[in-house]
């Protein structure tokens, strides 16, 4: 068993009697570390990293070995990816509720002609993503006088199961609204 004494435990730190001034040491059952300063007998004089000195048996120090694991080889392994929902990984669908890239005449239609036909493709659009279990909706409405965007916001305050802004900073400016179905 006499061999045991120069075998490293765990935290790189190796036991040994032949200690000398000059060598790193820690303590053991104590998160203390020092330079031996001294050794008279099986007493040793430490001094740690803030420059106070302490006394401790030999019995109770450990040399810190630096080159322990100088020689041992690095292993690299990869990193496994976290696997994601192709689902959860796409972009929303974007409506864009400018009449204009609606229909092909947008001066053939009276003002509200124009809101009916934004409403049903709003709301065709909104069933198209619950019937394919698409997550996310972003309803372009832009920013102008702001009877299109009240028009999405009352649709979507009737609707239940979904998220959505309602009052954020941007409200009035931002131009558009994420909706997130549950």
């Amino acid at each position: 068993m006499e061999g045991w004494q120069n075998f490293s435990n765990f935290d790189g730190v190796v036991n040994n009697i032949n200690m000398k001034v000059g060598d790193k040491v820690s303590v053991i059952d104590d998160d203390m570390k020092g330079t031996i300063l001294k050794i008279i007998a099986d007493q040793v004089k430490i001094e740690d990293e803030h420059g106070f000195t302490y006394n401790f048996p030999k019995s109770q120090l450990t040399i810190i070995d630096s080159g322990l694991y100088e020689n041992s080889p690095v292993i690299k392994k990869n990193e496994t990816s976290k696997n994601v929902s192709k689902k959860h990984n796409k972009a929303p669908l974007k409506l864009d509720l400018h009449f204009e890239s609606l229909v092909k005449n947008p001066s053939d239609y009276d003002a509200f002609e124009r809101l009916m036909i934004q409403r049903e493709k709003l709301e065709q659009t909104i069933d198209f993503c619950r019937k394919n279990h698409i997550k996310k909706l972003q309803i372009i409405h832009g920013i102008g006088d702001g009877v299109l965007q009240k028009m999405v916001y009352d649709i979507l305050e009737g609707l239940t199961n979904i998220e959505y802004d309602s009052d954020g900073f941007f409200f009035h400016q931002s131009g558009n609204v994420e909706v997130k179905f549950l």
